[in-house]
């Protein structure tokens, strides 16, 4: 290998490795509920699982479900409920939804001094290692349903980068801990919410430009 592409291949290394070690974790957290609810007739919890849309193969659907499942029920039962299975009739089924993507980051191709960007066929190569870098994102929502109204009552939804797949099953659990501590949300909470909801209806737009 000549030495100018042995030069080019380990320093394009280095910037890829340092873009994504570089890369922000963020974390966003976002709690919604039906402010009318007294959730304290709520008793008993059903898990029943959720639904997986995970574009890397090596995020485990199994260790996800497992893992919801273990933070869930530990946060309603420390709060006082009971978890049954679904055939008994629960007072709450717990469900939820996980997503991931995957995204491959460009730098722009400006015409600089009139000439192309040269990012294709051979040099295409050398390219995508000095100038890309690679983001996951994974999405999180669980759903605390009331079965009698079939209707939702308590929301968590949470999203952050995926840096470490292994230290997923940690962090879910520390969000899930973390997001709980609303839940039962106060009678301040509601207020609050109910302020939020009076906001959004207040802004929609009148029903005859709404998308039927």
């Amino acid at each position: 290998m000549p030495m100018r592409l042995r030069f080019t291949t380990a320093l394009g290394a280095l910037f890829l490795i340092l873009a994504l070690v570089a890369s922000p974790a963020f974390a966003k957290s976002v709690i919604d509920f039906n402010p009318d609810l007294d959730f304290s007739k709520y008793k008993t919890f059903a898990y029943i699982g959720g639904v997986e849309h995970l574009t890397q193969q090596q995020v485990n659907p199994y260790l996800i479900r497992d893992t919801v499942h273990a933070a869930v029920a530990k946060a309603l039962v420390e709060r006082g409920l009971v978890e049954v299975g679904s055939q008994n009739n629960p007072d709450l089924v717990v469900r939820y939804r996980a997503e991931s993507a995957t995204q491959v980051n460009y730098s722009g191709d400006d015409m600089y001094g009139g000439y192309s960007a040269y990012t294709v066929d051979w040099w295409a190569w050398s390219y995508t290692l000095w100038m890309s870098s690679t983001t996951r994102d994974g999405s999180l929502m669980i759903d605390l349903i009331d079965t009698k109204r079939r209707g939702l009552a308590w929301r968590l939804y949470l999203q952050q980068k995926i840096l470490n797949v292994d230290k997923m099953p940690e962090k879910i659990t520390n969000e899930i801990t973390e997001g709980f501590k609303s839940f039962p949300p106060t009678e301040k909470d509601k207020e609050e919410m109910r302020k939020e909801h009076a906001k959004h209806d207040k802004e929609k737009p009148p029903k005859d430009l709404q998308f039927q």
